[in-house]
Parts: structure tokens; sequence; C-alpha cells
């Protein structure tokens, strides 16, 4: 089991913690209300900073009702946070555009996320042909 050190920027959210049997995702919550307009773009601060262990990342995603509850979009639509964004003024925000008018409430889960081991080094070896199976091109029934 890995540790991760994590400093709390309020105490007015809750600690993070699995979902119970659920999910292996973790919900982040809004970190201060929120008031947006359509068409705003906002960086809600989610209230947490981490020390990731070396060679992991965290993604970052919006819960499936987080476009429902609050109709905002994630604009980068998956952040990415590596081991290196560990100081302690380095909090985790999460990047909103608003599609309606919207409140987002301190302490509203709005995204989630998971630690991924970093992607191993890759050799691309160029073929003129690959062997598999042709399944059509595409997407996976190959069918236009």
């Amino acid at each position: 089991m890995e540790t991760i050190k994590i400093k709390y920027f309020t105490d007015e959210i809750e600690k993070l913690t699995y979902i119970g049997g659920k999910s292996d995702w973790i919900d982040l919550r809004a970190a201060k209300r929120v008031e947006m307009k359509k068409g705003d773009f906002c960086l809600i601060p989610l209230g947490v900073a981490m020390e990731l262990p070396k060679g992991y990342e965290a993604h970052v995603v919006p819960r499936s009702s987080t476009f429902k509850n609050f109709g905002i979009i994630q604009t980068n639509h998956m952040g990415v946070i590596d081991e290196t964004y560990c100081g302690n003024n380095d909090q985790w925000f999460f990047p909103a555009y608003a599609l309606r008018d919207t409140v987002i409430e301190v302490n509203d889960r709005i995204c989630q996320f998971r630690i991924m081991k970093h992607q191993p080094s890759i050799y691309f070896e160029e073929m003129e042909e690959l062997k598999a199976e042709d399944r059509g091109g595409h997407g996976s029934t190959g069918k236009q």
C-alpha cells in the first residue's frame, strides 16, 4: 500500500476517502462557493495538495453527475497531476466551463481522481504491415 501525504487548505470539506466498495476512484470537493454564469470559466479550488509517490500521477476527471448537477464541464477533459506538483502551496484545481448559470457550494463533489503508475518507456518498431486481424478501421465494430 502506498502512502500519500496530503495537506488540506480548509476544514470545510470532508476528508478524502474511498466510496465504500463502489470504486477505487476518490471524490474531490469544491473548497469554496462558486457562482458561474453561462460561458464563464473558473478554476475551482479543491482544497488539497499532495505528495504523490515517485513514479505516480493523479488522473482527475468529472464525476458522472457533474454536468447534470452543475452544468459545468472540465476544460481539459482529464487533468494529469504528476509527482512534481507537490509543494506546500500546490493546491489542486478543477478548470470548469459553465454551460448554464450555476452555483457550486463548498463541499460539493465535482470531480474524482485515481493514482496511476507512469507509463513505462516504449519503443515504437515501424512495420510495413501489422499481422493482427483487420477489423475494418472504424472503431470497435469496424463498420461505418
